[in-house]
């Protein structure tokens, strides 16, 4: 949380200050900071509230019948989608499910070479819509797989940039819920 909101106070600190002349650019380049610092920090409030609703068993839902093809259409640029036309649609939550694919997806794409991007499956067994991430990234070593969907862990993870560790437990515990 004080990465992005120190960098929020820093730009902002810079275009109050009278001490500094800025050009339009410069104006333009710290805004930008600081509504990206703050829309990042919006995020990981969103997560940590939903967090706690999710444990709280207060997380709420509201399903609608979707086409999953649609879904996944926010899954753009270096990401392969195969999704069969006569695929079922699905009774979730949208904005869960959007969130839900964003957090896998960011994760696959982090760790994907950029020579092999992520793939993203869909199949239908037995009434059930299965949604499949695969990437080629360096796997999750076995003793550590029960660890990846627990809140606040990174495992291994130390830059700024990769978040709190949030988006595969609030996956997992949406998972659960939405289906």
């Amino acid at each position: 949380l004080r990465t992005p909101l120190s960098s929020a106070i820093a730009a902002v600190a810079g275009l109050r200050s009278h001490d500094v002349v800025f050009d339009e650019a410069d104006r333009d380049e710290l805004l930008a900071t600081a509504e990206e610092s703050l829309n990042r920090l919006a995020r990981l409030v969103e997560n940590l509230l939903d967090m706690s609703r999710l444990q709280a068993g207060t997380l709420g839902m509201l399903p609608q019948r979707i086409n999953v093809a649609d879904a996944l259409a926010v899954a753009d640029g270096d990401v392969d989608i195969n999704v069969p036309e006569d695929v079922a649609d699905v009774n979730v939550d949208p904005g869960l499910l959007d969130r839900i694919i964003a957090n896998v997806l960011s994760n696959a794409l982090r760790y994907s070479p950029p020579d092999r991007p992520p793939m993203i499956s869909v199949s239908e067994h037995g009434g059930f819509v299965e949604v499949r991430f695969i990437d080629h990234g360096p796997g999750i070593p076995e003793q550590d797989r029960h660890r990846v969907f627990l809140p606040f862990q990174r495992l291994g993870d130390r830059d700024n940039e990769s978040g709190v560790g949030l988006g595969l437990a609030l996956s997992r515990g949406d998972r659960k819920s939405v289906v």
